[in-house]
């Protein structure tokens, strides 16, 4: 039987609170997309739904997936996943910010958050805290 694991370090703990956090987005996404659309500041056309199955499938199921699966296993390996995806959020939103001249006081703020969620996990499974 599978018991729920609870962290026994501090590195493991900051971990595992960014798991979630993922999954709380996650949540969010699945449950109310168009309200977790309008907060990130996106817009669906009315006469698009796919847009909104989209917010529930790949935004939410990502997420909900990869936090739930760091939660209940609780492995090193599995963190630097959840670290690296934040990671490559992080990076991906960086470019557009120098590209698309996308420079705006929230995109700083989610930059921010990003590094943060990625952080935590990332230090913890490469042995770091």
């Amino acid at each position: 039987m599978i018991e729920f694991y609870w962290p026994s370090s501090q590195g493991e703990w900051l971990a595992w609170c960014s798991a979630a956090a993922t999954i709380g987005l996650g949540l969010a996404l699945l449950l109310a997309p168009r309200l977790s659309l309008r907060a990130m500041r996106l817009q669906t056309a009315p006469d698009h739904p796919e847009a909104v199955a989209e917010a529930r499938a790949t935004m939410a199921g990502f997420y909900l997936g990869v936090g739930i699966c760091a939660l209940i296993f609780a492995q090193p390996l599995i963190y630097l996943a959840l670290g690296a995806g934040w990671a490559f959020t992080g990076f991906g939103r960086l470019i557009s910010m120098m590209s698309d001249r996308g420079v705006t006081l929230f995109n700083l703020v989610c930059l921010a958050i990003e590094i943060l969620l990625a952080a935590a996990p990332l230090l913890y499974g490469l042995g770091w805290i």
